[in-house]
């Protein structure tokens, strides 16, 4: 074979080897989105399985409010709680802001406390739990009702039997006397605090009962108040006209 000829089939062989080549460089990524292809797919389908879902919860009418229940009042009406609780009908419930709801019922006056929870697919539950009166203040010409926290839960014109007069100097939440005043009151079982016809505090130490029959019980601070009413309920089988538990270890009679 001539050196001519030999030159020419080393070049063919040369185009040969690099055409191959060119080919496998070609087919591998080929290969290689055959093979990613399946991952990519499933993939896909997850991110529109997810937003599909985000889309039906959160934003969707299809699980939107159908309505808001309300539970555990007696003297506040549901449709009072509904407009404070400012949620409307077609709201996506996932959405909805639990402690703003919340927030707004229990900045109802009657309102001790709130549970608001999510009753699926499409109820919103609200639980309240209403201020009970312990006592009575006068309030200008009308009369408050208040609560153990210093709360006024409601006026009227006239007061309802069963609950004490409360003397303080101011009736508020944060006043200390009020406070004492009405923790003695709480703290008596529901019999005797029904037979107390007045409370009265100068200051958080120095709260007094008059009962309906004329008695008088010096009660003293807030502190013990358990242990307060079991001896004042012992002692009160006693005759005397004035009962001192300000110390209830060492509880008198007069």
């Amino acid at each position: 074979m001539s050196a001519a000829e030999t030159e020419r089939d080393a070049e063919l062989r040369a185009r040969a080897e690099a055409g191959a080549g060119a080919d496998t460089a070609e087919r591998a990524p080929r290969r290689r989105w055959r093979r990613a292809r399946p991952v990519v797919l499933v993939l896909l389908l997850a991110a529109g399985v997810v937003a599909a879902a985000t889309w039906l919860v959160f934003l969707s009418p299809l699980l939107g409010v159908e309505r808001v229940e309300v539970r555990g009042n007696s003297g506040i009406p549901d449709e009072v709680v509904r407009r404070a609780a400012g949620v409307a009908t077609g709201e996506p419930l996932a959405a909805v802001d639990l402690a703003a709801v919340r927030a707004r019922v229990a900045a109802l006056p009657p309102i001790e406390s709130v549970r608001v929870e999510r009753a699926w697919p499409r109820t919103l539950l609200i639980r309240v739990r209403e201020r009970t009166p312990i006592a009575v203040a006068q309030s200008g010409d009308r009369v408050a009702l208040v609560d153990r926290f210093g709360v006024v839960v409601s006026l009227r014109d006239t007061a309802p039997e069963g609950l004490p007069r409360l003397r303080v100097a101011r009736v508020a939440p944060d006043d200390p006397a009020a406070r004492a005043a009405l923790a003695a009151v709480h703290a008596l079982p529901e019999g005797l605090a029904r037979r107390v016809a007045e409370v009265r505090a100068e200051d958080a130490t120095s709260v007094s009962l008059r009962l309906a029959d004329g008695r008088t019980v010096n009660w003293g601070g807030a502190e013990h108040g358990d242990l307060k009413a079991r001896v004042l309920l012992s002692l009160l089988r006693y005759p005397g006209r004035s009962y001192d538990v300000s110390s209830p270890d060492v509880a008198t009679v007069r």
